[in-house]
């Protein structure tokens, strides 16, 4: 008997359908066992690969780790497991970056077989309490305005720090400037600065909990009081758009635009599905992996287990989006147009530290400059490389 053992994170969408697939595939192979376990979201983004790969055969993990992944060599890389044919059909059909954002170093580390990025949320019942959906990020800003102090249908924004960050890096990329992008600064320091003040003022309207929830959190709040209304930036989880998994049904949408601008910054999120380094099944794991991504799958199974799909076919699928209350089309074209962090080996210390210093700032106040100089020397102090 092979027994595999993977590890997933902790809610619906990182855990059931990982059981589910896992479930599916051991009926069609009675020689198989697999065994997921759970870890919270927060080490999902954060608890190293390697220590991961010494205990699992299977890992979900964030796009960030593979350039550490190919360094320490704790991941197999897929495209010596799986066929080039299989892997072509998994990049034809990415949900924008998804795919490649597991390429690194001439290899691929994981499937993306879970595809997500930064998008709005709403609850379709409150939000013309708030004037309507707001479209622009100068909309975002007057309504979340308006509503501060209000007891319900507020503005919300996930800003604890890694949160924070992510924000951060996704209102920079929205006004024209892609943080990381250069060797010398985290971005252009005009940018930087326009994006802190956009912070500074969500901070100030939106709901008190704002800067110590996560995406999930957040719109758990939203979906069960009416305290929320909108929030302009998170990770979507379609769960959250499925009658019944909240009280309350929460839309989502595109990204807030610049003026002259189509949607565009939304940073991508998603999970992909890696073998450890360490397995001694390499074959079984990267046949599963596989079973996981593949089109069928993604849109029946794994997608009926409460997964949010990879796979483009699923985010097209009819059924899937009468299930999901359209979230996967109302919010392609801004997947497609995400904005990839980096890779690199030293980018996760980078991302750890760095969304503590905006959160801190963000929670005791300060000025812009010396935030976005710290900033830019620890970016300077990773040796960021090309990217692979």
């Amino acid at each position: 008997m092979i027994e595999l053992r993977g590890v997933s994170w902790d809610h619906p969408r990182g855990h059931d359908c990982m059981v589910a697939t896992a479930q599916a595939y051991m009926m069609a192979n009675p020689g198989v066992r697999i065994v997921w376990e759970t870890r919270s979201l927060q080490a999902f983004a954060d608890e190293p690969v390697e220590r991961l790969a010494e205990r699992y055969d299977l890992l979900v993990i964030d796009h960030p780790f593979v350039g550490f992944a190919a360094a320490s060599g704790c991941l197999l890389p897929l495209d010596e497991l799986l066929g080039p044919a299989f892997l072509a059909d998994q990049r034809a059909n990415s949900v924008g970056p998804s795919h490649d954002s597991y390429g690194y170093g001439g290899h691929q580390w994981a499937l993306g077989t879970d595809a997500a990025g930064h998008v709005t949320a709403y609850r379709p019942d409150l939000v013309e309490i708030i004037g309507g959906l707001p479209h622009t990020w100068d909309d975002v800003l007057r309504v979340a305005s308006e509503r501060s102090g209000q007891p319900t249908a507020q503005v919300a924004i996930p800003l604890i720090p890694v949160d924070a960050l992510m924000s951060f890096c996704s209102i920079c990329a929205a006004h024209g400037d892609k943080p990381f992008a250069m060797p010398d600064r985290v971005v252009d320091r005009s940018v930087g600065r326009h994006a802190l003040d956009v912070l500074r003022v969500l901070r100030d309207a939106a709901h008190p909990e704002s800067l110590h929830r996560n995406p999930p959190r957040t719109l758990d709040l939203m979906g069960t009081t009416d305290e929320v209304a909108y929030v302009p930036l998170l990770f979507g989880y379609s769960n959250y758009a499925r009658p019944g998994f909240r009280p309350a049904l929460i839309r989502f949408g595109p990204v807030p635009t610049t003026a002259g601008n189509s949607p565009r910054g939304g940073i991508l999120g998603g999970a992909g599905l890696a073998v450890a380094g360490g397995t001694k099944y390499p074959d079984a794991a990267s046949d599963y992996a596989a079973y996981v991504a593949s089109a069928d799958v993604q849109r029946t199974v794994y997608f009926a287990s409460g997964g949010q799909p990879g796979h483009r076919a699923a985010w097209l699928d009819d059924a899937v989006n009468a299930a999901a209350s359209d979230f996967f089309r109302d919010t392609l074209a801004t997947l497609d147009a995400a904005y990839l962090r980096p890779r690199y080996e030293g980018y996760m210390d980078v991302q750890e530290r760095a969304g503590g210093l905006i959160h801190q700032w963000l929670t005791e106040g300060g000025l812009s400059d010396p935030l976005l100089d710290t900033l830019d020397a620890l970016y300077r102090q990773s040796n960021p490389p090309g990217e692979g």
